[in-house]
């Protein structure tokens, strides 16, 4: 599929971007390919995705492939991807954009929580004030995604409606019978 393979290399090539922190709109493709592509293909393009992305980063880097936060960054892109079905039959701006801030919301309190509970970092003490303070630290990168995943919800979509604006243009028109 022809789409699918497209957006697998928008999302990986968008990982190597000079970007700021969170400010790849991952989210964005995963709600996009759940509006447009069948449900198999629609949570396989995300993870693809950024699991192709994440092996070429990590490459020599000496960092866990398992671990709490990277599988809690997974499950974001499978749910929204799966969030992303209810756009299938809309074309309102204003739902769109707010499933990419709901999207985005959903993202930074799962793998917030994900990066206080990995035993592995002990950034935070397991205390309600030390998950606080988790929360509090990732609002600079929350800032990042949501501005990226507006963006590039708006952009996608966008592009996606030019797209069948000028296909439709373009296509045939049937012939007239006269009988």
């Amino acid at each position: 599929m022809m789409t699918a393979t497209l957006l697998i290399v928008l999302g990986t090539l968008l990982r190597f971007a000079q970007l700021p922190w969170n400010g790849v709109p991952m989210m964005a493709l995963a709600l996009y390919a759940g509006a447009r592509l069948p449900r198999r293909w629609a949570v396989l393009v995300p993870l693809v995705a950024m699991i192709a992305s994440d092996i070429v980063l990590d490459w020599g880097t000496g960092r866990s492939v398992f671990t709490i936060e990277r599988f809690s960054v997974y499950a974001c892109l499978m749910m929204t991807s799966l969030a992303g079905r209810w756009l299938k039959s809309t074309t309102n701006p204003m739902a769109r954009l707010g499933m990419a801030f709901g999207a985005s919301m959903g993202f930074f309190l799962v793998t917030n929580f994900a990066v206080w509970a990995m035993p592995e970092y002990k950034m935070y003490p397991y205390t309600l004030q030390g998950l606080i303070n988790c929360y509090v630290a990732g609002i600079p990168f929350y800032q990042n995604q949501l501005i990226a995943e507006l963006v590039g919800t708006a952009v996608i979509f966008s592009l996606d409606g030019l797209a069948h604006r000028v296909a439709s243009r373009f296509a045939p028109k049937p012939a007239i019978s006269t009988q």
